[in-house]
C-alpha cells in the first residue's frame, strides 16, 4: 500500500486561457508541467505579462526535480526566464521547444539547464517515470506526457488534435496512448479549449490549400500575419510563394528569430535563395513579393500595424495589395484586430481573415477529437485542463457522456489540491495561488493597488493641487495652483478651475492653525474637498495629487 497520495496542482491555467503551470507531488519529489504566461487584458494597464506566483513552488525548492514542457507557445513556456530565476532545475523539452527557450532565456542574459528528449523518449525524476508522446498541435513538437507515478499513470495531454494530413507527416501518436489505456490509467488531464467547437478541427494542410488558391488572384504586394511559432503556417506559406515566383520577405523580431531557430534545426525547408532582404524591397516588383510577419493580433507597436496606419518607413501599402490574418483572434482583442482591418481597407488593400476566408484553423481538438482521446485512454479519473470555467465545465460534462462516472470527473480551479490516493480521488485542500505582473524589469512590483490607481488614471484622469504654507502659521502664502491631465482642457476651463481653487481656499479656512501645520491634515482636506468638487461637478473621481510646500 502507497503511504504517500499523488496531489496534483494547477498554479495556473485552470478557469483562465494561458500562464499554463500544473505541479505533481508525490513525497518528496515534485515535478512541474509547463511554466507559462498569461497576456494582459484591458483592466491590466501598463503590465507586459501576467505569470504565475511561485510561492508555494518557492518554499518547496530542494523537492522540484525538473520543469517539463509540452510545447513551445508562450502560455506554456514564457514564465521560464522569472521562474528558473528562482528555481535552480534541469528542464525538459523537445528540440523546437527548448530552441525557442534558449532565445528567450538569450534576451535576459541568464542560462539554464536544457535537456532535449524525443517522443517516446523516458527519463526518470524522483519517483516519477515520463514518456513524452507525439501530439500535433499549431506549433512543431509538441508532446503529451504519460506519467508513471506510485499511484498509477497520468496523462497530460498539453495542446493537441488529432490532424491526420499534418504538415510534417507526425501524426498523433494514437497507438501510445492507446497501449497505456490498456494498461490502465489513473488519470486523464485533457486540453479543453476548443470543447465548444462539434465535430474535429480541420487539418492544418488545410490552409496550404486556401493560400494555394488566394495566391494567383493576388496582384500586388502579399502580406501574411500568422504568430511566430506556428512553423507549419510559415512553411505553408513559403512554399506556396515558391510555387507562385514570389521572395518572402520576414518581418518581426519574433518571427526572424523562430525562422531561423526552426530552419538550423530542421523544421522549416526554406532555401536561402528565396529569402529577400529589406533593403531589396524597393526594387522587387509587387507581385513578386511576399511578407510574412508578426502583429496579427494588433499589437499598438507591430510593423503590420504601423503599415496599416502608413507609419512604417519602407514598407507601404497600395491598392491592390493583400493581407492575409492567418491566426486567430485572441479573446479580448477583437476590437483591435477590427481597427487593424478598418486601417489596411483605407490604405486599399484587399483583407483575408478567418471569418470571410478559410487561411486559418485551430490547433485545438474539437469534441469528437476530445471523445476519441476518452475512449483511447480509457481512465478511471477525468481532470479538464487549460480552458476558462465554462470550458471546464463542459469538457467534463462531455466526459459523462462517453461513460466516465461525473463523480470521477473533477472539476478543479487553480490551487486546488487533487489528490489520488488507494484508487481514490478527491480536492484535498486549496493552497494560495495568484499572479505576478511583470511591468518592464519590474517583477511583482504591481499588484492590484498599483493597477487600480492606473486605471483611475486612464479612466478619469488626475488632478494635482500645489499650496504654499507658512511653516510657523500655517498661512497661506502660494497657490493654490490646480493643474489636471487627462479632467477638463484647462485652456477653455479657467472659470471651472477658478471655483476649485475657491473650494481648497474654504477647505484651508476651515482647518485651524494647528492642523494647517501638519501637511498630512492638509493633504487630506484637500483630498475631501476636490473629490467633492469633482463628483458634483462633472461626475468623475481624478486621482488628486496634493503637493503642501512648507515656507
Amino acid at each position: 500500500m502507497n503511504t504517500d497520495p499523488l496531489r496534483i496542482i494547477a498554479l495556473g491555467g485552470l478557469g483562465e486561457i494561458g500562464m499554463n503551470m500544473m505541479v505533481y507531488q508525490c513525497g518528496s519529489d515534485i515535478i512541474i508541467v509547463d511554466s507559462g504566461l498569461m497576456f494582459p487584458d484591458a483592466e491590466m494597464p501598463g503590465v507586459d505579462y501576467v505569470i504565475p506566483d511561485i510561492s508555494w513552488l518557492r518554499e518547496r525548492a530542494e523537492f522540484v526535480r525538473g520543469i517539463l514542457l509540452t510545447h513551445g507557445h508562450e502560455d506554456h513556456i514564457g514564465a521560464l526566464p522569472f521562474v528558473l530565476q528562482e528555481l535552480a532545475v534541469p528542464v525538459y523539452g523537445t528540440a523546437l521547444t527548448l530552441g525557442f527557450v534558449a532565445e528567450k532565456l538569450k534576451e535576459y542574459k541568464f542560462e539554464a539547464d536544457l535537456r532535449v528528449v524525443k517522443p517516446r523518449d523516458c527519463i526518470t525524476l524522483g519517483c516519477f517515470g515520463i514518456e513524452f508522446i507525439r501530439v500535433s498541435h499549431s506549433v512543431v513538437d509538441g508532446c503529451a506526457m504519460a506519467i508513471r507515478t506510485p499511484e498509477g499513470i497520468v496523462i497530460h495531454t498539453g495542446d493537441f488534435k488529432l490532424d491526420q494530413t499534418p504538415v510534417d507527416g507526425e501524426l498523433t501518436d494514437l497507438a501510445t496512448f492507446s497501449r497505456y489505456g490498456d494498461e490502465g490509467v489513473l488519470a486523464l488531464l485533457s486540453d479543453s479549449t476548443n470543447v465548444e467547437r462539434e465535430g474535429y478541427t480541420i487539418s492544418e494542410s488545410f490552409v496550404g490549400e486556401a493560400l494555394a488558391d488566394l495566391f494567383p488572384k493576388c496582384s500586388g504586394r502579399i502580406i501574411v500575419a500568422a504568430f511566430s511559432s506556428n512553423i507549419h503556417r510559415v512553411q505553408q506559406v513559403a512554399d506556396v510563394a515558391a510555387a507562385t515566383g514570389r521572395k518572402i520577405l520576414l518581418n518581426g523580431r519574433s518571427m526572424i528569430a523562430n525562422v531561423r531557430i526552426a530552419r538550423e534545426l530542421g523544421y522549416l525547408n526554406i532555401p536561402d535563395e528565396l529569402l529577400m532582404d529589406l533593403k531589396n524591397l524597393p526594387d522587387m516588383p509587387r507581385e513578386q513579393v511576399c511578407m510574412i510577419t508578426t502583429g496579427s493580433q494588433g499589437e499598438p507597436m507591430s510593423a503590420l500595424v504601423r503599415i496599416a496606419m502608413d507609419d512604417h518607413k519602407q514598407i507601404k501599402l497600395e491598392s491592390g495589395d493583400t493581407v492575409v490574418l492567418s491566426s486567430r483572434v485572441i479573446p479580448g482583442n477583437e476590437r483591435t484586430i477590427s481597427e487593424l482591418i478598418n486601417h489596411l481597407y483605407r490604405r486599399g488593400a484587399e483583407v483575408h481573415h478567418e471569418k470571410v476566408s478559410e487561411v486559418h484553423v485551430s490547433g485545438h481538438a474539437s469534441q469528437e477529437e476530445l471523445k476519441l482521446m476518452m475512449n483511447i485512454v480509457r481512465p478511471r479519473f477525468f481532470l479538464p485542463v487549460h480552458g476558462e470555467y465554462r470550458h471546464l465545465v463542459l469538457h467534463r460534462r462531455l466526459a459523462t457522456r462517453v461513460g466516465i462516472p461525473q463523480e470521477r470527473c473533477l472539476l478543479a480551479t487553480n490551487g486546488e489540491v487533487v489528490c489520488f490516493y488507494n484508487d481514490t480521488a478527491c480536492i484535498e485542500e486549496t493552497i494560495d495561488t495568484g499572479r505576478v505582473f511583470v511591468d518592464g524589469k519590474g517583477v511583482g512590483d504591481v499588484g492590484e493597488i498599483v493597477l487600480k490607481d492606473r486605471r483611475i488614471l486612464a479612466e478619469d484622469g488626475m488632478v494635482v493641487v500645489i499650496v504654499g504654507l507658512n511653516q510657523h502659521s500655517g498661512a497661506l502664502i502660494y497657490g493654490p495652483e490646480i493643474v489636471t491631465r487627462g479632467v477638463v482642457y484647462e485652456d477653455e476651463s479657467q472659470d471651472y478651475l477658478e471655483q476649485a481653487r475657491l473650494m481648497v481656499q474654504e477647505a484651508l479656512q476651515e482647518l485651524n492653525t494647528e492642523m494647517r501645520r501638519e501637511p498630512d491634515e492638509v493633504r487630506q482636506a484637500l483630498r475631501q474637498a476636490l473629490r467633492r468638487f469633482f463628483k458634483k461637478t462633472v461626475e468623475r473621481r481624478p486621482m488628486i495629487l496634493p503637493v503642501i510646500m512648507e515656507m
